[in-house]
């Protein structure tokens, strides 16, 4: 019995640490910056239209960061649809995402 009570409490601790992880680690806005090179590319051109798919390239500095979080995952894990960002979010990890938000949130 107090082997089971004992793997519920590490279970129950175990989860309460992942559901807080996001907040226990502070997005760094300097190494988004470093991140967010190849994003500048298409999202620091004013104006600036992809031609395959035909879209206009959102302006996202001063973008909301949640915003922008939920939006490279939704990006990496298929569910919003665009070649060329589901390949830039799909080599970056939950840190980089977070980052990247953080620094592009900043601009003004």
């Amino acid at each position: 019995m107090k082997t089971a009570r004992n793997s519920i409490k590490y279970a129950l601790i175990s989860g309460l640490m992942l559901a807080l992880s996001p907040a226990l680690f502070a997005a760094d806005i300097e190494a988004g910056e470093v991140k967010a090179t190849t994003c500048l590319g298409c999202h620091g051109i004013v104006n600036y239209n992809n031609v395959y798919p035909v879209y206009k390239v959102p302006k996202i500095g001063g973008q909301n960061e949640q915003y922008l979080v939920s939006a490279l995952q939704a990006y990496k894990s298929g569910e919003r649809s665009h070649a060329t960002m589901q390949a830039q979010a799909a080599s970056m990890s939950d840190a980089d995402i977070a980052d990247v938000a953080a620094w592009f949130a900043s601009l003004k």
